[in-house]
């Protein structure tokens, strides 16, 4: 009973403190930066999820916390390929945290919760959180390079 209280109470607590998050007032420039970013995460998780991959600029360079060194767009080609092997993304939330935007540059700070679900049927629940670099190009957010990844227990 007290493992079960404890987790209410812990869950009562980050919904909380995610509601500051949510609470903030976006200008229309960070809306739109932010309408990008829920966007390439959609394709990420829609039937063709390596759709997601056109929202990388070819200058893209970005630096995930499993990797030891940043790598170049066709180095997230092939981890894509790779994790889409292990399974398909079935259900996802992105909070963000913080948005900054000057003229067709921003960066986006943000949470998110993903499950996927193995070749196996079972679900694998990551959470963590990225940093996106981002440029206008053609009146898209593109992906110029991030930085982040699950967050794991022990971390």
């Amino acid at each position: 009973m007290n493992k079960l209280l404890s987790i209410f109470t812990a869950l009562f607590v980050v919904l909380i403190l995610s509601g500051s998050t949510v609470a903030q007032q976006w200008s229309p420039e960070q809306k739109d930066v932010w309408a990008g970013v829920e966007e390439y995460w959609a394709a990420s998780a829609s039937s063709d999820p390596m759709s997601f991959t056109k929202y990388f600029d070819d200058s893209y360079f970005g630096w995930s916390y499993e990797n030891e060194a940043p790598g170049s767009k066709e180095d997230a080609v092939k981890s894509l390929n790779y994790w889409l092997k292990k399974g398909k993304i079935q259900y996802y939330v992105i909070k963000p945290a913080k948005i900054w935007v000057n003229g067709d540059f921003a960066y986006v700070h943000y949470y998110y919760t993903q499950v996927s679900e193995s070749s196996d049927g079972k679900p694998n629940t990551e959470r963590g959180r990225w940093t996106d670099i981002l440029m206008k190009k053609n009146g898209k957010w593109m992906l110029v390079g991030d930085h982040g990844g699950e967050i794991k227990k022990n971390d």
